[in-house]
Order: structure tokens, then C-alpha cells, then sequence
């Protein structure tokens, strides 16, 4: 006959499996059932939507970090666990291939984009930006956000400009680096720097700045933003969830912020 210390005992247990069964089962279901995607930080407002109408039309729900392109393919570099990656150039996109972290034929040029000088004064004038003009004397004693020059695609687009108009040297020691591109458009949003360079799809998004100046296409390297999924993705719906982004109805959000879809 079964002692009745013991009967509890194997109920206890037996409850305890099964509410960690109930417990942990359904909620990694539900962990494999999101796609966790990488994004530089100018797509967060595109791509926000974007995510909105592929949960709505799949059922599938997506996790989004955004930061610089530097700092996410440094994660995916380092072992963190991102479905789908979106550089804002080819450069770190390039740097995961070389390190044979994403698929390759999964790889394709989704947008473009352009560069501006904004302020946060709207009733600044608009700049001429050409050939040797003097941002220097624009900027006065103020300083000029931008992405960090030497990782940030925003910033390393803006060096570049720069170079070729001539007006880096002049410039150069009153540059605030900033982590991301939205980092630097909020400083001149929130009145700490008079000028910045961001993406003219950031500007569109804070009501709190104004575009001032368009760089020329041909001052710097065409922007592009590539996407791929990860050598170490385990997503099943990370190649639709792609399939999505570069869809007509994407296409439309995309247009909407600013950015060139590229075919």
C-alpha cells in the first residue's frame, strides 16, 4: 500500500512538471515564432510600420534592436542572437560577409538615401552646400553633431562630403561624434549643437529640426542599405520576413520617410 507521505510526494512532483511544461514550452514556441532583426538606427520609423503590417498580415511578430551598423554587426560578431541584419552601408554589411556571418544569397541593396545639414532653430537660412563653403563661420562657436566619423555609416558619409567641398579641416575640431545618427539628430533637436549631418529621413522625422542644406549625391559614397539574414539565424520565417521588407507595400513605408527603394 502507497504511504500517503509518499503519494504527495510524487503529486507535488508530477504538478511541478507540469506547470514548468506549461510554463517554458509555450513561451519558447513563442520565442521561435519572432524574427529577431538587427537595424541601423535611421529605419526605426519605416521600419517600425513596416514591422506593424508584417504582424498583422503573418501573425508573425518581429524583435527589433536598432543602434549604429557599427555597434549591431559587432554584436552579431561577438555571438548575439539577430535573425536578419540592415546596415545603413555596405561597409559592415561587408564585414559580417567576409566573416562568412551571413547568408549570401540572401544579400540584396534595399534603399538609398541622403545626407543633409539641419538646425534646430526653424528660422535658420538655408546654406549652400557646394564647393569650399564656409560651415565653419556657420557654425560660429557651436559644434557639429554627426555619427562618429570613423564607425557610424551617417558620420562616415558626412567626413566624406565634407572632404571633397573642402570643409573638414576647418570643421573637424568642433565635431560632436555621436553613437548613432539619432543621437546626433537629437543634440541639435534638443538645442545642444546649432548644426548637425544626418540622413534626410531622420530630419523628416523630428518635427524639432529643420534641413537647411542638401549635401550633393556626388560628395560622398552612394548610401545604400543592404539586409541579409545571419549565418546563425534559425528563424523559419526569417526569408519571408525579407520578402516582406522588400515588398510593394514596404516599398510605400519606405517612400513615405524618405528613403529611395531600390529595385
Amino acid at each position: 500500500m502507497i504511504k500517503r507521505r509518499d503519494w504527495l510526494k510524487g503529486l507535488v512532483l508530477a504538478l511541478g512538471l507540469a506547470w514548468a511544461g506549461a510554463s517554458v514550452l509555450p513561451a519558447s514556441a513563442q520565442a521561435e515564432e519572432k524574427v529577431t532583426v538587427f537595424a541601423a538606427a535611421s529605419l526605426k520609423n519605416a521600419l517600425d510600420a513596416i514591422n506593424a503590417e508584417w504582424q498583422k498580415e503573418s501573425g508573425k511578430e518581429t524583435t527589433v534592436s536598432y543602434a549604429a551598423s557599427s555597434a549591431l554587426a559587432k554584436q552579431v560578431e561577438q555571438g548575439a542572437p539577430a535573425d536578419v541584419f540592415i546596415s545603413a552601408d555596405l561597409a559592415w554589411m561587408d564585414y559580417l560577409a567576409e566573416k562568412k556571418l551571413i547568408k549570401d544569397d540572401t544579400r540584396a541593396n534595399l534603399l538609398g538615401n541622403r545626407i543633409v545639414l539641419v538646425s534646430g532653430k526653424q528660422d535658420a537660412a538655408p546654406v549652400e552646400i557646394k564647393q569650399g563653403f564656409d560651415l565653419a563661420a556657420i557654425l560660429g562657436d557651436g559644434r557639429l553633431a554627426m555619427g562618429a566619423v570613423d564607425s557610424v555609416p551617417a558620420g562616415k558619409y558626412g567626413k566624406a562630403a565634407l572632404e571633397k567641398l573642402d570643409a573638414w579641416k576647418a570643421v573637424e575640431a568642433k565635431v560632436a561624434g555621436a553613437e548613432s545618427v539619432r543621437a546626433a539628430l537629437l543634440l541639435v533637436s534638443r538645442g545642444e549643437a546649432p548644426y548637425g549631418i544626418v540622413y534626410q529621413t531622420d530630419a523628416a522625422a523630428d518635427p524639432g529640426v529643420k534641413v537647411v542644406g542638401t549635401f550633393p549625391e556626388d560628395s560622398h559614397p552612394p548610401i545604400i542599405y543592404p539586409i541579409a539574414i545571419t549565418a546563425e539565424s534559425k528563424s523559419p520565417d526569417a526569408a519571408a520576413y525579407i520578402d516582406f521588407v522588400k515588398s510593394a507595400k514596404a516599398a510605400e513605408l519606405f517612400e513615405k520617410q524618405g528613403f529611395t527603394v531600390l529595385k
